[in-house]
């Protein structure tokens, strides 16, 4: 009878939030030994523009062990004001401590919406958090607005596979939590000199059975360089054929001095890694220049990297879509047309280093 007397109680509004006293756009940032990842500025760039839909103020979190040093680096980044909870339970990261310490900045402060990055910590932290303050959580989003209305934000993010665009509401709990894919969201240009306001929330740490002990962190050490910040981008679809013509992806990578990255068949078909993947249930990218190879251009990869400066498209249907977005297009056979392209770009290559 318990359970029964708990729901008829929810539904006659006992339990329902006053959705008034919840305020401001507010974001976890992300530091890993005391530097700041790209996506927590990327997110507080989007809550700048959420916020001015609200008529609100955008407000940085902070966890961390002396980290107060990285302040000014988030005013300048856009954060208004930077709630911050210093304490040697905070390094390195660790599940229950991170979520504990934000549970209680969320109890304490009271925001309208909390965004995090769709990072390992980010996907680990936000549905612990959520469960906690008893909210929803919209993961992976890859578009967010304010209604007009409602004020309330609407959360897209796809759906069955990429193949369906879902828009989710939070209408009745606050905060409205969302996480969002690295590159996704834009940072704004940093305005040298700016203050935020810093609150120094003192969090209660009480190690309890849920915590663990990191006896040891080992760095995975890597020479690749991540697709996202890369400058220059060649990318393969199904139309290369077979894992072998990758090779010829890679010689003009290196010629351009670029990278090299896919689409979700190719891994799906064990052609390319996941961690090269572009599109939607892939990595959002913005090179200066992609090279779409074989690449039909289905909506859930152009998500993916359609913001790119300059886009060249080689397919041999020219009724591919990827015409449709690309500043350049050949059709042709890439096993043909890519040998011709790398040796072209090595001869300018040479000819500028001559000159």
């Amino acid at each position: 009878m318990a359970g029964k007397e708990y729901f008829q109680n929810i539904e006659s509004g006992e339990h329902r939030m006053n959705l008034q006293d919840y305020q401001g756009v507010y974001v976890f940032v992300q530091q890993v030994d005391n530097k700041i990842t790209g996506v927590s500025f990327e997110l507080i760039g989007k809550a700048k523009e959420l916020a001015a839909a609200m008529e609100t103020e955008v407000t940085a979190v902070l966890l961390g062990s002396n980290v107060s040093a990285l302040c000014d680096e988030l005013a300048e980044f856009g954060a208004d004001k930077v709630v911050m909870v210093d304490n040697e339970a905070l390094e390195p990261y660790s599940t229950e401590p991170y979520a504990h310490a934000m549970a209680a900045v969320i109890e304490k402060y009271k925001p309208a919406v909390v965004l995090y990055g769709a990072t390992a910590i980010g996907r680990d932290l936000a549905p612990r958090v959520s469960a906690r303050v008893r909210t929803g959580l919209t993961a992976d989003c890859t578009k967010l607005e304010v209604d007009p209305e409602t004020k309330g934000l609407r959360m897209t993010r796809p759906a069955f596979g990429g193949n369906l665009m879902a828009t989710i509401l939070c209408p009745e709990h606050r905060p409205q939590m969302a996480t969002v894919r690295p590159g996704v969201m834009q940072k704004i240009k940093p305005i040298k000199g700016a203050k935020a306001n810093v609150d120094k929330f003192d969090v209660d740490f009480t190690p309890n059975h849920n915590y663990v002990e990191v006896t040891e962190v080992i760095k995975k050490v890597s020479n690749k360089i991540d697709i996202q910040d890369a400058k220059i981008l060649v990318s393969g679809g199904r139309g290369v054929g077979c894992p072998e013509n990758f090779q010829l992806l890679r010689d003009l990578a290196d010629a351009l001095g670029g990278e090299v990255s896919s689409s979700r068949a190719c891994v799906d078909a064990g052609w390319a890694e996941k961690d090269i993947q572009v599109g939607q249930t892939g990595k959002t990218v913005r090179p200066n220049l992609y090279i779409a190879c074989g690449i039909s251009g289905a909506i859930q990869h152009l998500a993916g990297m359609e913001e790119s400066d300059v886009i060249i498209a080689i397919n041999k249907d020219e009724s591919a879509p990827i015409f449709e977005v690309a500043d350049y297009g050949i059709v042709g056979d890439l096993t043909k047309i890519l040998p011709i392209f790398t040796e072209k770009v090595k001869e300018a290559m040479a000819a500028r280093q001559n000159g």
